[in-house]
């Protein structure tokens, strides 16, 4: 690699560990810690929610499914974009009230149990539990695309790049929190913005323009531009559902319980949607262009390697710019990792801390204490995550979906239901969290565990996450229904919540 695009790189890390060092500066509690002291502005929260949401499936998972399957893949985008759309505008500011009035909780299992004023501690042990599972596993496969970004570009061994990704997360998760991740996916979120326009764009000038561009595609096999093609009901009904996941994923969640005001919220919905749908655009239209420029008659004269298609956006960025630009393109790639890592690792330590430290460890803990507990399983999880990363797989690369689909079924309906619904319980609730959870994990392994042939049975096709959502939300209204009314207390409070909080 040229030494320019390397400097770009250290410049990159050196600047996010000393956002990490200004914001220990600033934390003095576990709620700063955790939540920044909910003093989030909205164009934070919303390109910090846009950027750890998304990852490197914006940079090289999409591009790489456009580049081998056309428009029949943008579907996925568009669920993602209505479910987006969705959670800021019915969830985010409902959120940000309960969770005030309801003991000002600064955690998801804190918030549902002080919802349902839970005294048996089961809530927050299964949802806590269900959070540090999850998200070891969701963080090991970010930690692998970043030691595969740092493989290639840099040409180290694997472990060796395992370890310096993993080492520069750790550091600025562990010194600032909340605060270092928040404006550490900001920036970051600004430079996948800016690479996601600059490279589509360039690598439509060099085909001539977009015109030439849709007629090159099409001229290699016009079934590219149709997004019908080769696609069922089910499978489109699918990659919508993508979308469902958004309601209950706690990295994202958690910067609506951070945001210093209700009134903000309109601002980061715009913000963060014009960011998203831009975004998914760039990404769509980078593997759109790759279909001709790496096709046998394109100008690069032959297509990429085969199983290489998600190096798209790298090899662009290789070809079409200086090796300055070429570095700062590629720093956007490990910034949607680290903006994903970084978040997950900070709602899994959080959790650590203040749901299962503090609830069950050392219920009179000082909050200095709580930091540092809070920062010592950052270490520990990431810890975690590189093991389980140390010898990269499929099988954990595909636990992303896995993952996405287990928190957006088991968490989703349950706090859609807690905002929305006073009659809702903590029977219901935990029946809730436990179907959607299991249903996912059994839906996913039908084939494995009872032999069942999907082909034979196209419902079972379905991507997970439907069945899992829709099982919790039947879960929770016949187990609330069964169980006794809720509260006075616990309905008085829900009245409150519907006042907004300046």
């Amino acid at each position: 690699m040229e030494l320019a695009t390397l400097l770009t790189f250290i410049v990159y890390l050196a600047g996010m560990l000393l956002i990490g060092f200004i914001a220990y500066r600033m934390t003095n509690n576990l709620s700063d810690y955790v939540l920044g002291g909910r003093r989030l502005g909205g164009s934070v929260a919303a390109l910090s929610a846009g950027a750890s949401d998304m990852s490197s499936w914006l940079l090289l998972g999409l591009p790489g499914a456009m580049y081998l399957g056309g428009m029949t893949e943008i579907w996925i985008a568009v669920g993602l974009a209505i479910g987006a759309y969705l959670n800021w505008q019915f969830l985010a500011a409902r959120l940000r009230q309960y969770t005030a009035v309801a003991k000002d909780s600064i955690t998801l299992p804190e918030f549902l149990e002080n919802r349902f004023h839970d005294r048996t501690k089961a809530l927050r042990i299964i949802s806590a539990l269900v959070i540090l599972v999850f998200f070891a596993f969701y963080t090991s496969s970010g930690l692998v695309g970043g030691a595969l970004l740092f493989e290639a570009s840099f040409d180290m061994p694997y472990t060796q790049a395992l370890w310096i990704g993993a080492l520069v997360i750790i550091s600025y998760t562990f010194l600032g929190g909340f605060l270092a991740v928040s404006w550490t996916d900001f920036f970051q979120g600004i430079l996948m913005f800016l690479a996601l326009i600059i490279v589509p764009l360039r690598a439509m000038a060099e085909m001539g323009g977009w015109n030439e561009t849709v007629q090159a595609v099409g001229a290699i096999d016009p079934s590219y531009l149709d997004a019908f093609q080769g696609t069922t009901v089910i499978g489109i009904v699918s990659l919508l559902a993508w979308g469902l996941g958004y309601f209950g994923q706690p990295h994202i969640v958690t910067r609506f319980m951070a945001v210093k005001s209700v009134r903000e919220i309109p601002k980061a919905r715009a913000v963060g949607m014009t960011w998203m749908v831009l975004s998914l655009f760039g990404a769509i239209f980078t593997g759109f262009v790759g279909i001709a420029y790496f096709s046998a008659n394109g100008i690069a004269g032959q297509p990429l390697a085969e199983g290489s298609h998600e190096t798209v956006f790298i090899v662009f960025s290789q070809l079409l710019f200086d090796p300055w630009v070429s570095g700062f393109l590629l720093a956007a790639i490990l910034s949607a990792i680290m903006s994903t890592i970084d978040s997950q690792l900070l709602v899994s330590s959080s959790a650590l801390a203040e749901d299962v430290y503090k609830g069950f460890v050392r219920k009179n803990a000082s909050q200095q204490e709580l930091v540092w507990i809070g920062r010592f399983g950052v270490v520990f999880i990431a810890l975690v995550a590189v093991w389980l990363a140390y010898h990269p797989e499929s099988s954990v690369l595909d636990l992303v979906g896995y993952a996405w689909a287990g928190f957006g079924a088991a968490f989703g309906p349950v706090l859609l239901l807690a905002l929305f619904w006073k009659r809702m319980t903590r029977n219901g609730a935990l029946a809730g969290m436990i179907v959607g959870g299991m249903t996912v994990i059994i839906w996913a392994e039908l084939d494995t565990w009872f032999r069942i042939e999907r082909a034979h049975y196209p419902l079972l096709e379905l991507y997970e996450i439907i069945p899992g959502f829709v099982f919790a939300s039947l879960a929770i209204i016949l187990f609330s229904l069964l169980d006794k009314a809720p509260s006075k207390e616990i309905e008085a409070e829900y009245e409150q919540a519907k006042t907004p909080i300046i």
